[in-house]
């Protein structure tokens, strides 16, 4: 094997693959990254069991091969060379050369028929979408999925097709995230729970682009194809909470509110909440709402904080306790400059959505405050 390519290229599919590579396995072939030639063009594949990701990338080929080399030695040595041309070819002793200008490294490497195949997917529905569109809804999602083993459903994402909307909802317990909108092109109703870990690694090697990005579903697999790469990753088997059953469809006590002021008083109230004194314990921040405006306020051992806001209200005057990083996860995502945030009564969930439209929705369980 005997290629030459541009370091900026090979570095771009290598930075894409190597997020599929096993970190913690007692079969080194899975630490490493599979490299196949094919007349003009290179694949690179990494597969960690649950995910697996292949890259496909022109360059010149001047002999045919394919081998299996450390993926995070040869991405180390591929980021540190010059910004030029680097030719890599496997020797008579089945070493590595990576040579650029004055540098030359030899790497030891793998048998590439012992790299396991990734997943044949018989695709059973699809959708397609632009890239940006994807990578907006896993931001405004992925922060809630759950990061407990124990209930292993919900540290997916749900990706469910209806009336030809598409809808993600990530829970954890703790809290909810949703965000939705209507696609293009006509699909068929179905519904995937996608590991929060794919979700990451998709939306990093992802563009801000208009270019399309297709998902396509199996019974137990997931396929994700981009112009130049495309990832397979297992689906969550399990019963994914009825969403559309916990979400509160009334409320009693409503604020709208300029996103950044509300989101800065909580940022401020979380330094006190957060407590340095007593850094395993969190404190609770109080919301009230009275007529015209919102405090948020914050007592513990380290001291105490109130903000106050004037906003527009309607209903019920209400007192409640929550988490602020709850709140904060969800305003950080949030890009409209006003936002609605809605109660029912001090233990039941709250909810914030746009002023505008109906693409998102967070819910927030509240925490019981001590009587005074």
């Amino acid at each position: 094997m005997k290629i030459v390519c541009d370091k900026d290229t090979i570095l771009k599919a290598i930075n894409s693959v190597v997020k599929g590579v096993a970190s913690k396995t007692t079969m080194p072939i899975l630490e490493g990254i599979l490299i196949q030639t094919n007349d003009n063009e290179i694949k690179l594949t990494t597969y960690d069991l649950e995910i697996g990701i292949e890259y496909v990338m022109e360059c010149e080929v001047k002999e045919q091969g394919s081998t299996v080399v450390n993926a995070i030695m040869f991405s180390e040595i591929i980021r540190k060379l010059p910004d030029t041309e680097i030719y890599i070819s496997l020797n008579s002793q089945n070493l590595l050369e990576i040579e650029c200008e004055g540098s030359l490294y030899k790497l030891a490497t793998m048998n590439p028929e012992e790299f396991p195949e990734l997943p044949k997917i018989e695709i059973e529905n699809s959708i397609e979408i632009d890239q940006n569109v994807l990578k907006n809804m896993i931001r405004r999602t992925i922060f809630a999925v759950s990061t407990e083993e124990s209930r292993a459903i919900f540290t997916g994402c749900l990706f469910e097709v209806e009336n030809n909307e598409l809808t993600l909802v990530s829970v954890d317990g703790f809290r909810l995230a949703l965000r939705s909108i209507y696609l293009n092109k006509q699909s068929n109703d179905f519904q995937a729970v996608i590991p929060g870990k794919t979700l990451n690694e998709i939306n990093k090697i992802i563009t801000d682009s208009l270019e399309p990005i297709k998902l396509g579903v199996a019974k137990n697999q997931a396929l994700f194809e981009m112009e130049h790469c495309k990832v397979v990753t297992r689906i969550l088997d399990g019963e994914f909470l009825n969403y559309k059953n916990v979400i509160p469809s009334n409320w009693e006590t409503r604020i709208k509110v300029n996103k950044s002021n509300i989101q800065n008083s909580f940022e401020r109230i979380s330094l006190i909440s957060a407590s340095s004194v007593e850094k395993e314990k969190k404190y609770p921040v109080k919301v009230q709402v009275d007529i015209g405006k919102v405090v948020i306020s914050c007592t513990n051992q380290t001291g105490d904080a109130k903000e106050e806001l004037y906003v527009s209200t309607e209903g019920k005057n209400l007192e409640a306790g929550f988490n602020p990083k709850y709140f904060l996860d969800s305003l950080k995502v949030i890009d409209e400059e006003e936002i609605y945030i809605e109660f029912g009564t001090s233990i039941s969930p709250c909810l914030i959505k746009s002023t505008e439209n109906n693409d998102y929705t967070y819910m927030i369980l509240p925490i019981r405050l001590k009587e005074d």
